[in-house]
């Protein structure tokens, strides 16, 4: 049955017969209401899910376990768009691709993430001035850092023009 399915893949098969409940009171936590959220979703069976923000609220192991049910989703072929603010390296990198934009709606990156961000990285660390990534640094909290209206002014580039004439624009 293509419940027991969702079940399995958004792991809730230990919690078949609890009850929601109240929040913070009794019933389900935070991170089990998100994947049952995204179970009630599933059900209809979508080709793309949007989830804005499935990770907000949670500590680091809740958002993990939502993340692999996020990555479990796309593993069975839909597309899952998700917006999120300030992740971690680890949710950072549990996705593929990304779509950057900067204040105005303008994209400044639409591509592949790679293995441990390397396309990004690469991408950007390619832009005359733009300063190396650091051993250890998030990719996510770099690429934020370098990207901002200031940098722009400073180095004299419009990240937006650098992405219309990429290839990855192409």
């Amino acid at each position: 049955m293509f419940v027991d399915e969702v079940m399995d893949l958004v792991e809730l098969n230990p919690l078949r017969d609890a009850l929601v409940g109240l929040p913070g009171v009794d019933g389900l936590s935070t991170e089990q209401r998100k994947r049952l959220t995204i179970a009630v979703e599933l059900v209809a069976n979508p080709s793309i899910i949007f989830m804005d923000e499935p990770t907000s609220g949670l500590d680091a192991r809740a958002a993990a376990i939502v993340m692999r049910t996020v990555r479990n989703t796309v593993d069975t072929g839909r597309t899952v768009v998700c917006t999120i603010h300030q992740p971690s390296i680890d949710i950072f990198e549990a996705f593929d691709e990304l779509l950057l934009m900067k204040r105005g709606g303008q994209v400044i990156y639409a591509g592949p993430l790679g293995r441990h961000s390397h396309r990004l990285i690469e991408y950007f660390e390619a832009v005359p001035g733009v300063p190396k990534i650091k051993d250890g640094c998030n990719p996510a909290t770099w690429m934020l850092d370098i990207s901002t209206p200031a940098v722009e002014a400073q180095l004299g580039v419009d990240f937006a023009d650098v992405y219309a004439k990429s290839s990855l624009y192409q």
